[in-house]
């Protein structure tokens, strides 16, 4: 029997590229292939800049052991350095990747960060590889999702146009305008427009840009939909359909390109047993004196990584005395305050979290202002554990496996568990077997609103809202939701904020200034708001490999 190849697990890399190619040839830019694949694959191998123990008694602190803190050790430990990550949660290996399991068998799990791969980002699928982690897809079989929107319910394969176009004043031209040709034009026109040399700017980080790109990254999302002719009816409909859309209005334009550029909401996957595992393979890797992933490296030519859990940085300081860099932190433990002397170090904290610590000399002023301005996008995600899965159910508000529903309720989006889309025998696939449903996911304002709430107040209108979407009565969920849990990311101490997206303007002011380093080549910054791929694991490992060859070959040239 054949199947698709956006259902098979563990796909080869030839695989990926094939259904990159596809999806760009459908969308008519295939020349955008071979730019795409080089623009997001691993940096070049850090033995590149720097040789064999060249490193070695070198001290070298990261502060954040989220993916691009572990990522930046990963790749320098090759190089003999000694190496310290100070860690704020005690608890937790991952950063915004961040998987809760509901049992101990860890059979039922919930993402509250990062939670899809598309098979565009090689940076994420070359450590996959590295740490042979199984994977599995996303897509959904059958679109049959519900879209609830202007207190109308529709499933996916219903006409848009004919059931909710009538609900919005909408111009003569968008009422004759079927709707994929209208979402096309709103989200794909601009990009088809550019050359494709200047596509790969979507995906630089550059000391300048085209004046063609330049325009673009000056405008929100609103204003672009503006300026192409739409009117507001319209785009208040685009914002119910597509409420991640609309909850992002104000943010800069090229934040939605470059998702759209490399086809990233295409073909997605997730690591098996939940995305933490990849962190947890880092952190494996590094504890371990004796990595397979180094099988070509000498062990005694390996530097040696030292992981403090619960050691909150809070001063960063440049001292005169041998260009070291010293960091104070708090040890959560004790609430003891010490500081430690480093060589280099690597800062992979959020800009919102580095905001609270003290900075002696400053940074340079543009870093220094970025610092302050640099936008963050609130998130909120809620999962029900559910007792079983009322979803799948054949009912009139069932039979839907995988896949997301989508409301311009404060919810925003319903996402279905896909460890049912594949189901060769359908007796292990029951609907009356439990489930995670994340019954909640949303951004920016609705975030903050949503998530500010005290827990059962919340809890009420997340249901309520699930409820209505799928047309079920009031209070139906009750006893169907066994547990349910809540990460609001602007809550959450060592985050402050979901994740990085610019303003318009911020990327042509920031990105390129963000990147370097400061103290005399002594400090460096990683992370996803440092990188072409902001709110993805892809950016936090490309930031992360990037910078320890950034730091090698300072050090190297030094």
């Amino acid at each position: 029997m054949y199947t698709p190849l956006n259902q098979i697990s563990n796909p080869t890399d030839e695989q990926r590229h094939e259904m990159l190619r596809n999806e760009l040839t459908n969308a008519g830019r295939p020349e955008d292939y071979e730019n795409i694949i080089n623009l997001l694959s691993p940096p070049p191998d850090i033995f590149d800049y720097a040789s064999l123990d060249e490193l070695k008694g070198v001290r070298i602190g990261v502060i954040g052991g989220g993916l691009a803190g572990l990522s930046a050790a990963y790749e320098l430990r090759k190089l003999g350095a000694d190496i310290t990550i100070l860690e704020a949660s005690e608890d937790r290996i991952g950063g915004r990747v961040y998987t809760h399991y509901f049992d101990e068998e860890k059979k039922y799990y919930g993402e509250f960060g990062a939670m899809r791969i598309p098979v565009s980002h090689e940076t994420t699928w070359h450590y996959i590889n590295q740490f042979k982690l199984n994977t599995i897809p996303m897509s959904s079989p059958v679109r049959n999702n519900f879209l609830y929107v202007h207190n109308t319910r529709l499933r996916t394969s219903d006409s848009i146009k004919d059931i909710l176009y009538p609900k919005y004043n909408l111009t003569e031209q968008e009422r004759n305008t079927p709707w994929p040709e209208l979402e096309e034009y709103a989200f794909e026109y601009v990009l088809n427009q550019l050359p494709s040399n200047i596509r790969t700017e979507l995906l630089s980080i550059l000391p300048d840009y085209s004046e063609e790109y330049i325009n673009i990254m000056n405008m929100s999302v609103r204003e672009t939909f503006e300026a192409l002719g739409l009117s507001q009816e319209a785009i208040g409909l685009i914002s119910g359909v597509n409420p991640s859309t609309g909850a992002i209005l104000n943010i800069s334009y090229d934040e939605i390109l470059q998702d759209e550029y490399s086809v990233d909401f295409r073909n997605l996957y997730r690591i098996e047993g939940g995305n933490v595992n990849l962190p947890f393979a880092f952190y494996q890797s590094i504890i371990s004196d004796n990595p397979l992933q180094y099988y070509n490296i000498p062990i005694i030519s390996l530097g040696r990584i030292s992981y403090k859990a619960g050691h909150y940085v809070t001063g960063i300081y440049k001292s005169s005395f041998n260009n070291k860099v010293i960091l104070k932190y708090k040890i959560s433990e004790s609430l003891k305050e010490e500081v430690d002397a480093f060589d280099y170090v690597i800062c992979s904290i959020p800009f919102s979290t580095l905001r609270t610590l003290e900075i002696e000399p400053y940074f340079s002023n543009i870093k220094m202002q970025a610092i302050l301005e640099y936008n963050y996008i609130d998130a909120q995600k809620t999962n029900f554990l559910c007792k079983r899965r009322f979803w799948e159910q054949n009912t009139d508000y069932g039979n839907i496996i995988g896949g997301i529903s989508y409301t311009d309720l404060p919810i925003q989006s319903i996402i279905y568990p896909s460890d049912h889309n594949i189901c060769p025998d359908k007796s292990l696939c029951s609907p009356e077997e439990p489930g995670v449903l994340l019954a909640s996911y949303n951004l920016n304002q609705n975030a903050t609103r949503l998530g500010s709430l005290e827990k059962n107040k919340r809890f009420e209108l997340i249901r309520n809202n699930v409820e209505e979407v799928h047309g079920l009565p009031r209070r139906y969920l009750n006893p169907i939701v066994e547990e349910s849990r809540t990460v609001h990311w602007n809550s959450e101490t060592n985050f402050r904020g979901g994740f990085a997206l610019g303003m318009p303007g911020q990327k042509y002011l920031f990105s390129y200034p963000m990147l370097h380093p400061e103290y005399d080549q002594r400090l460096f910054f990683a992370g996803e708001h440092i990188s072409n791929k902001h709110g993805w694991i892809q950016g936090a490992l490309y930031s992360g490999a990037y910078t320890a060859n950034n730091l090698a070959y300072y050090y190297h040239n030094q």
